[in-house]
């Protein structure tokens, strides 16, 4: 069974900027458009050679080239926005980070780069400017295959929807309108006689043009289904928005009372931690003089039972302690250093614990790997908690093994013991606070179920990835992937 690691109880809302938002909208109206570029290529050859429906090919074919003219100036237009305000050195650097950025985009669909500071105004320039050119061009594709007895003048619906979505209630119905008027005019001058008109023969029994009632009734329903469309797609899209501002506003106040909560605890226990302390060296004084002869009895029993729960508890506030700082605060001191070291000390430090239960503590790192940016103390302390917990829970001439290698640009270490393993139905919660698996709570009693949560902090701080393999009865393997850049 496998697990990965996840952030619990707290929803995902941040707001996209509202400029990244018009250029991802952009790009991905800039993507239709090279499946809307092979539908034309397409259709006209199946319609025209296969099926012999009448239409003007070749200029069918001239406007498809021109769409593949006009997406690629429009991409490399989005594309030296999205760069205008990066410092690149060399033209031809830039020229090469542009057109690889268009090419991830149109083929993966996702971005390398954005620049935070893209113009909103911009971005809705080059949308309009689409928009506008392929209503002129849709007209154009409409009037050499048919005009208005060619069914695919609907498709005018699909523009107006997309401009209610990316642009505001008045850009999307002066959309709406210019398409209507494209669409009146090319009718009406097809219905004059000032333009030929390419009848689809093979498709209708005869010629559409000068039908007044069809033409009406057509031109009727286009007219009230656009505005419809645009009436209620701007409904749609302004009530998601008001649902995401109170879903955002509500995640607000979950995370200041998340924030209020963890600094009542940080108070608390930093006070408790100061008590524990004075309480625990009071009793480790009166435990060492009950080390010799006359440290018999009922009563000496008694004081150093309270002296290991001490221990205990007090290891439990440190580990509290440490949790709600890091909650509280995203302040790391990261800086370049020896992965290698931090690993060596970590295993240095539980290699007593193993020894004491006769356990094989095995140790394998690739001489690849060295240096990384983060924070040392963090990942010691991470690799140190994987480590006893391996440790605790292995039985007896046990094995726990630990390995670090390059995987590309990541460092990859793993922790794998022979112990008792983490029940299937259990492993999704076992990053949770205060969370321990039923068969740890067998295994041992005492434990604060904080481990594995300051694990995956510490994870999730460095921008990394925490995986768990585990079988009941067969043990756990926990994998953990570190980014060794530097974190953006």
């Amino acid at each position: 069974m496998r697990s990965k690691a996840s952030c619990p109880g707290k929803l995902d809302m941040e707001p996209v900027p509202e400029n990244i938002r018009l250029l991802k909208g952009a790009y991905w109206l800039a993507r239709l458009r090279w499946i809307a570029i092979v539908y034309v290529v397409v259709g006209t050859y199946v319609a025209h050679r296969m099926l012999g429906v009448g239409m003007n090919d070749v200029a069918l074919y001239a406007i498809a080239g021109l769409l593949v003219v006009y997406n690629t100036t429009v991409l490399l237009m989005l594309n030296r926005l999205m760069q205008a305000d990066q410092q690149v050195p060399c033209r031809a650097a830039n020229k090469i980070a542009s057109v690889y950025n268009m090419i991830a985009w149109v083929w993966f669909n996702r971005f390398t780069k954005i620049d935070p500071h893209v113009s909103c105004k911009a971005v809705k320039r080059i949308i309009n400017l689409q928009i506008c050119t392929d209503l002129l061009l849709l007209t154009a594709l409409l009037h050499f295959s048919g005009g208005i007895e060619n069914p695919l003048v609907f498709y005018f619906i699909f523009h107006m929807i997309i401009a209610s979505i990316l642009l505001s209630m008045r850009e999307s119905y002066l959309h709406t309108t210019l398409a209507v008027c494209f669409f009146g005019l090319l009718v009406l001058l097809e219905y004059k006689g000032l333009i030929g008109h390419y009848c689809l023969t093979g498709y209708v029994s005869t010629c559409l043009r000068q039908e007044k009632l069809y033409i009406l009734g057509t031109f009727f329903v286009f007219t009230t289904g656009v505005y419809l469309a645009v009436y209620m797609a701007n409904y749609i899209a302004i009530r998601l928005k008001h649902t995401e501002y109170a879903y955002r506003q509500a995640n607000a106040m979950l995370q200041e009372k998340d924030r209020i909560k963890d600094q009542y605890v940080l108070r608390v226990t930093h006070d408790i931690k100061g008590h524990l302390a004075a309480i625990q060296s009071c009793l480790a004084a009166i435990v060492d003089r009950l080390a010799g002869p006359a440290g018999g009895g009922q009563e000496a029993d008694l004081i150093r039972r309270a002296y290991k729960r001490a221990v205990k508890l007090t290891d439990f506030v440190k580990s509290l302690l440490r949790l709600t700082q890091m909650r509280l605060t995203n302040k790391s001191e990261m800086d370049i250093f020896s992965l290698r070291e931090a690993l060596d000390s970590a295993v240095s430090g539980v290699r007593p614990q193993a020894e004491e239960k006769s356990i094989t503590l095995n140790y394998d790192v690739e001489s690849s790997v060295n240096d990384i940016f983060g924070d040392r103390f963090s990942i010691e302390e991470m690799v140190t908690n994987l480590l006893q917990n391996a440790v605790r829970y292995t039985p007896e001439k046990g094995t726990v093994s630990l390995t670090a290698r390059n995987n590309q640009d990541s460092a990859l270490v793993e922790i794998a013991d022979t112990g008792i393993g983490i029940p299937e139905g259990e492993q999704s919660r076992i990053f949770d606070e205060f969370y321990r698996a039923t068969n740890a709570r067998k295994a041992e009693r005492d434990g604060t179920g904080l481990g594995l949560s300051i694990v995956r902090l510490i994870v999730e701080r460095h921008h990394g990835e925490i995986e768990v393999e585990s079988k009941e009865g067969y043990g756990t393997r926990f994998k953990i992937r570190l980014p060794q850049g530097r974190l953006s």
